[in-house]
C-alpha cells in the first residue's frame, strides 16, 4: 500500500475502485502500531474507524459519498468528540468524555471523513515541544532525540509518519504552524472566527483557532472548505462567506502578488543561520517568478510576545477555573473542605507549566496590576492589529520564519520557561493580530531538520495564503 500526495488522487482510486476505505484505515493503523513509540496518539479508534470506513466503502459503491470520503483524520485531544474520552493531555480530566461532537469533528463525519484517534499534545495546548508531564513526550519522526513542536505535535507527526491523512489541531500562538515547521509539513492558522471553536476546549478565547495540518496545500484547502463558516452554537464565529478554497486556488494560479518581509526577523540575532538563507533564497526565487518583495519595518515587533503572553495567560487563568473536581474528571482524595478540595484537585490535576500560566494570568488580572499589564496589553494588541491591517492595504502577504530555530533536543528548555516562550516569537503575530497564517515546509537544515517558513495574510484571506503556499513550494520544489 501506499501514501497518497494528497486526498484528490485517493479519491480517483476510491471512486474508480481501486481503493477502499477499508484497506487505507488499515494501513494508517498499521503505521501507528509501527511507531507506536513516537507517542502520537492517546487513543485510537480502530474497529470503531474500520466499521465507519466499510460504511463508507459503501457509500463510494452507491455515489452517494460525501465529499471527503475516506480521508482519514486524527483529531488534537483538545476537539470534542461524542462519547470519546477528551483530557486536553492533562490528569486533571482523567476519565472524562466528551458529550458532543465539536462543530468542524461534526462537519468531517457529515462529509464522510473517518476520524482514527486522539492525538497527544502539550497539556491544554500550553507549550512549544508536546512535552506533555502526564502521558509524555511526542517524538519527532525524523530524529528521535528532538521534539516535534508544540502544542499539536501528535497532530503533527501523525501526518508526518502516515498515521492519517489530515490532523485538526489547534493554534492559540502558533500550535499548528510551529509544530508543521518542525515536522517539514503544511500547517494553516485561519482568521480568527474563520472556524467555530465551539468543542474546543479554551485556552485562551481570543486567540484560539482550530488548525488543519496535511502534507499538501490542497488538503488543507479542501478540509478549510467543509469545516468552516458559521455556527450557530458561537457567538464568535464569522457570517464571512465561505469560498470553494480549491476552485480559488485555480483561479489565483498564475496571480502575481505583492509581499512583504519584516527586516528585523530576518536580521534578528535568534535566526538560526541556516533558515535566515532559506528565507533569502525563497525571497529571490519568488522575485524570479515574478512576484513582488520588498522589506519593510515594524516598530511593535518587539512587543509583540509580551503582549501575548500577559493576555492569553489572563484568559487562561479565566478558562481553566471551570476544572475544580467538582463536577468531573481528577477529585483529590485529601479533601476537608471546600476550599482544599479546589486547592489540592487543581495542584494535584495541572502540570507545574499550566500552573504557572495560571498564576501569571491571575497576576495581570489582579485590581493592583490590571491597569499596568491586562488594560495596556490590550491597547497595544489593538496598535499591533491595526499596523498589520496597514501593510495589508500594500502588500498581498507578509512573509516570515515560522519558528527561530529548527526542532531542538527534548528536554533542552525544559528548565526555562522563557526560553520555550521565545521559541513562539515569529508565530504569535497572526494570532495577536487575528490574520490567518500558513507554514509550509522550506528545505532542511545541515542536520536535515525541516525548515518552515510562513506567509501572513489579511483577515479571510485563506484562498490567496493557500495559493502563494502551493505558489512557493513549487518555485522551491
Amino acid at each position: 500500500m501506499k501514501a497518497y500526495p494528497d486526498y484528490s488522487s485517493l479519491r480517483h482510486d476510491l471512486d474508480a475502485g481501486l481503493e477502499t476505505c477499508t484497506n487505507r484505515v488499515s494501513w494508517h493503523f498499521s503505521n501507528i502500531k509501527k511507531k507506536e513509540h513516537l507517542n502520537a496518539f492517546l487513543e485510537v479508534y480502530e474497529s470503531e474507524a474500520l466499521a465507519h470506513a466499510a460504511f463508507v466503502d459503501k457509500k463510494i459503491r452507491n455515489k452517494t459519498a460525501g465529499k471527503l470520503a475516506g480521508l482519514v483524520v486524527g483529531l488534537k485531544d483538545v476537539l470534542s468528540y461524542k462519547d470519546h474520552g477528551l483530557q486536553g493531555g492533562s490528569k486533571i480530566l482523567n476519565g472524562f468524555m466528551a458529550q458532543y461532537n465539536a462543530t468542524a469533528v461534526q462537519r468531517l463525519l457529515d462529509a464522510d471523513a473517518i476520524i482514527i484517534g486522539r492525538q497527544n499534545c502539550d497539556e491544554f495546548a500550553m507549550g512549544s515541544s508536546s512535552e506533555n508531564p502526564t502521558f509524555g513526550p511526542v517524538l519527532n519522526d525524523i530524529d528521535n532525540s528532538r521534539v516535534p513542536g508544540g502544542s499539536s505535535g501528535g497532530s503533527a507527526v501523525a501526518v508526518m509518519a502516515d498515521m492519517c491523512q489530515v490532523s485538526l489541531g489547534s493554534d492559540t500562538g502558533g500550535s499548528v504552524r510551529q509544530p508543521a515547521a518542525f515536522c517539514g509539513i503544511v500547517g494553516l492558522k485561519p482568521t480568527y472566527s474563520r472556524i467555530s471553536r465551539y468543542g474546543l476546549a479554551a485556552y485562551g478565547s481570543s486567540f484560539d483557532c482550530i488548525g488543519i495540518f496535511s502534507k499538501s496545500v490542497s488538503d488543507c484547502a479542501l478540509v478549510l472548505e467543509v469545516i468552516a463558516g458559521h455556527d450557530e452554537f458561537d457567538s464568535t464565529v464569522s457570517r464571512h462567506p465561505v469560498p470553494h478554497y480549491q476552485e480559488e486556488l485555480t483561479k489565483l494560479k498564475n496571480k502575481k502578488f505583492k509581499i512583504a518581509y519584516m527586516r528585523d526577523t530576518l536580521e534578528s540575532s535568534a535566526l538560526q543561520t541556516e533558515i535566515r538563507s532559506a528565507m533569502s533564497g525563497t525571497i529571490e526565487k519568488l522575485k524570479s517568478a515574478g512576484h513582488s518583495v520588498s522589506p519593510i519595518d515594524f516598530p511593535l515587533n518587539e512587543y509583540v510576545l509580551p503582549t501575548y503572553y500577559i493576555l492569553v495567560t489572563a484568559e487562561a487563568s479565566s478558562n481553566l477555573s471551570r476544572f475544580d473536581g467538582v463536577r468531573y474528571g481528577h477529585r483529590t482524595d485529601k479533601a476537608t473542605d471546600l476550599h482544599s478540595l479546589y486547592k489540592k484537585t487543581r495542584t494535584e490535576g495541572f502540570s507545574t507549566e499550566v500552573q504557572r500560566r495560571i498564576l501569571l494570568g491571575t497576576f495581570v488580572l489582579s485590581s493592583n496590576y490590571y491597569d499596568a499589564y491586562y488594560h495596556k496589553a490590550q491597547q497595544v494588541r489593538r496598535l499591533i492589529r491595526e499596523g498589520m491591517k496597514n501593510i495589508f492595504k500594500d502588500f498581498d502577504f507578509i512573509l516570515m520564519p515560522t519558528t527561530p530555530t529548527t526542532a531542538f533536543k527534548i528536554g533542552e528548555h525544559s528548565s526555562n520557561p522563557v526560553e520555550m516562550y521565545l521559541a513562539d516569537l515569529f508565530s504569535v503575530q497572526a494570532n495577536v493580530a487575528g490574520v490567518p497564517g500558513i507554514s509550509i515546509p522550506c528545505g532542511k537544515d545541515k542536520l536535515g531538520l525541516p525548515i518552515g517558513l510562513q506567509f501572513l495574510g489579511d483577515d479571510f484571506n485563506e484562498s490567496g495564503l493557500l495559493a502563494i503556499a502551493t505558489e512557493t513550494l513549487k518555485s522551491i520544489n
